[in-house]
Parts: structure tokens; sequence; C-alpha cells
């Protein structure tokens, strides 16, 4: 197959187009803006592969995507490129309107018509696999509101969606639109909807990352109001292989739910790095005896959905997916990796943000 994934210079991106060169006989062709967050050092591994071409295009620019699609030929297209950094949502939600619903559509589009004029067997091969987020549901109830006795409510693929921020509702209008172009159209359309993802070449805006380059340069640790707010955490490479059984192997029309059956409170998440970081590290910064002690309480996020958990059952049951690392495995990996490749991490410090602009996200 050759397979078009857009925002393949992203985080969940680039571990999508590293686990298929390495993985399987698949082409690959990248499609990235290259914004602030999209970075090819993460696809060093394997950028000189031949079954791998990158494109630097907008996928809001519709004459690109014709050419692009018809230089290329794709059999599949892996729709990953979007604004996805929440509070960027809140202090600027004009980007995430303009990629994450104007992009969509103009994909769509484009797919629509190179899908209408392939003959019949490639055009029951196509697939169109839109990759979502859990947030587009909104949050479920936090443990202290529920009785003991209550089994605590998941999220179903069938769930309603009640998205709380500018980002979740662009993407769940993304999410109506994949929907509305299979319906009105017959585009073969897939959708997964995943769970808060972490692991390396993470952007260091994000909560886990950001925790581990604070603390390992003796900063503060800061923490969401209570930091009570819970998540559904999966490690990248295990979602990367996920998306890839979802795009080669699911039925039309199909939408997966994809977690990794690891809640964690954001505050429990911070502390367990804590751990890991004070049996690595020996010589502390600031004199500090462990960790912990860099970490600070800060006002919450307007609109801080409180907790996020992921029913998986039926990627499991009809496609025979399952996490590989529990949040311990994965945790412990990520820290290590942060601290043995800081030089990735401190290009994208130095060379695309100012340390002061980095907040926690997500």
């Amino acid at each position: 197959m050759k397979i078009l994934v857009t925002g393949g210079a992203g985080f969940i991106g680039s571990a999508v187009v590293r686990y298929i060169i390495n993985n399987t006989k698949d082409f690959v062709v990248n499609v990235d803006k290259l914004t602030y967050a999209g970075n090819l050092e993460s696809l060093k591994s394997i950028e000189h592969s031949e079954r791998y071409a990158f494109v630097q295009a907008d996928i809001c620019d519709a004459n690109e995507m014709t050419r692009i699609f018809a230089e290329h030929r794709p059999d599949a297209i892996m729709h990953l490129a979007a604004e996805s950094h929440v509070d960027r949502s809140i202090t600027g939600s004009a980007s995430f309107i303009e990629t994450n619903i104007i992009g969509t559509y103009v994909l769509l589009e484009t797919s629509r018509k190179y899908w209408s004029a392939l003959d019949e067997n490639h055009k029951q091969a196509f697939r169109f696999h839109h990759i979502s987020t859990d947030e587009v549901y909104g949050d479920l109830p936090h443990p202290d509101e529920v009785p003991a006795d209550t089994e605590l409510p998941l999220f179903h693929e069938n769930t309603a969606y009640a998205p709380s921020s500018p980002y979740s509702s662009s993407k769940a209008s993304s999410d109506h639109l994949v929907r509305a172009w299979r319906r009105t159209y017959g585009l073969p359309t897939v959708i997964t909807n995943c769970s808060n993802n972490y692991g390396p070449y993470h952007f260091p805006e994000k909560l886990i990352p950001l925790i581990i380059l604070n603390a390992l340069e003796g900063k503060p640790l800061p923490v969401y109001g209570n930091g009570e707010q819970i998540r559904d955490w999966l490690f990248v490479d295990d979602h990367a292989k996920a998306l890839y059984k979802v795009v080669t192997e699911s039925s039309v029309g199909e939408t997966y739910n994809i977690g990794g059956h690891n809640e964690r409170k954001n505050i429990d998440v911070v502390k367990t790095i804590c751990l890991i970081l004070d049996e690595i590290i020996e010589e502390k910064p600031n004199n500090i005896n462990s960790f912990a002690q860099l970490i600070t309480y800060v006002d919450d996020r307007p609109g801080h959905d409180r907790r996020y958990a992921i029913d998986a059952s039926k990627i499991k049951n009809e496609l025979g997916w399952l996490p590989q690392e529990t949040f311990e495995s994965g945790i412990k990996k990520t820290v290590s990796w942060y601290i043995n490749n800081r030089e990735w991490w401190q290009r994208v410090i130095d060379g695309s943000y100012a340390r002061e602009r980095l907040g926690l996200i997500k």
C-alpha cells in the first residue's frame, strides 16, 4: 500500500510513520505543514528509506492537495494533521477552526474527487482514516462524584458528543464532516478517537515532557488546580499499532475508541515521574532531596474536563488490539528517553520556543 499520512512530523504522526516504515512493506507519503510542533528530526531514523517521501504542504490548500494526490496516488489516507493543544485553543481559536475543520473539509473533498475516479478494485480498497480524540465526548463523572458501589462510566463509540474546549469542538466538527462525507457521498471512511498519548518525541509543551524537563532543570512542576483531573494514558507506539490495524483491517464506516486502560490523576502522574527521577538522578538541582519538592499548583484551566476514560473493548474484540505497555512500563521508557535524548528536546526548546512560553497542556 501507499499511505498518505497528514501531520506525519507531529508526535503521533511521526510514531505512525516510523511504525509503518519499520514494520511493514508499505510506502508512506508524509504531508506536514511544519508548524511549531512539527519536527522532522523525529523521523531521522527512517528519512532515507526508499519507501518514504516528505512533502511540506498545508492541508487547507486545495490545489496543493489535489497535486499531491495526483502525483503520489495513495491507497489510503491517515489524517492526523491538527492543532491539538487545548490551552492554545483557549487563547487563539482561529487556527483550530482553520486546520481542524477547513483542513479536514479540503482533504475530504480532495479524497472524494480522487476516489470517485478510481477503478472499482481500487475504489473498494481505498480508506480515509480520520484520527480524532476522546475529548469530543466532553468529560465523565469523577470518582468523588459517584457512590462507592457504582461502576464508573466510560466513553463508548456511541457516547454523545459534548466538547468543552475550542480544540475539542473543532475535532468534533471534523468527526461530523467525515461521517457526512461517508453517508452523503459514500466515501469509505473510518474514525478513531484516542485517549491521552505519551512517549518519546512528545512536544515539550505537554504535561509529561514538561514535567520531566522542568524537573531536570530544577524548575517548578506546574499542576492545574488540585491535580485531581483523571486521564487514560496511552503509550504512543501502542496507538500507532492500533491505527495501522484500523486503516488496514477495519470495515468502512466503523468508529473505534483507542485507550490505554491506564486511568491516572494528573497529580499522580507528576508524582510518579518524580519518583522515577529520584531513583535515576543522584545529584538533584537546587539542593532538593526529591523532585516532588518542585510541584507547584497553579490556577486551573477554564472549562477543564475532570475525567476521560475509554472503553476500548470494540477494537479488542473486532481487530485483536490491546496496548502492550502498562503505564508503569511506558512512563519509565519515556523518562529514560528524555534523559538520553537531550539534543532532541534542547533543539526544540532553543530553536522553536522560548522556555517561558511553555505551559501545562492537557
